[in-house]
């Protein structure tokens, strides 16, 4: 089965698997987003923002529940991120990272490095015009 944008769902969840597994990298990535914290979300004015290198974030399910880190490593092939502290021990005492899905993860500090990423700043302001032009719209619509 080859991968195809205009794909449009299933019921099935192995078909689901399907569409993500063999999706390309530019999809992939688009689907490693996290949840903002709730100052971060008042702030930004949007709730959930993909996860980054540098990131700091707070684990939300699993073991290491709880535990806050920044991000190591994103791997957009696998869908998984690396967060420094969150780790095992092996056998032979050599310690490794353990990779976390972003979905359980919370965003608590951006990394805003990255001048493109600023853009998250500036929704507020999107938003707003397109609330009101779709008000108006709907206005003008209305009146036919």
């Amino acid at each position: 089965m080859e991968w195809t944008s205009s794909w449009k769902g299933s019921k099935r969840p192995s078909k689901q698997r399907l569409y993500v597994y063999k999706a390309p990298l530019h999809i992939k990535g688009k689907l490693l987003g996290s949840h903002l914290s709730k100052d971060l979300r008042k702030k930004h004015n949007t709730r959930s923002v993909r996860v980054r290198k540098g990131d700091k974030v707070k684990v939300m399910v699993g073991n290491f529940k709880g535990k806050v880190g920044s991000i190591e490593r994103v791997d957009v092939t696998n869908s998984k991120v690396y967060i420094q502290g969150v780790e095992i021990t092996k056998k032979d005492g050599a310690k490794v990272m353990l990779p976390v899905h972003p979905s359980n993860l919370l965003v608590q500090e951006l990394n805003l490095a990255d001048k493109r990423r600023l853009v998250i700043e500036s929704k507020p302001e999107v938003k707003k015009w397109k609330a009101i032009s779709k008000h108006l719209m709907f206005l003008t619509l209305g009146k036919k």
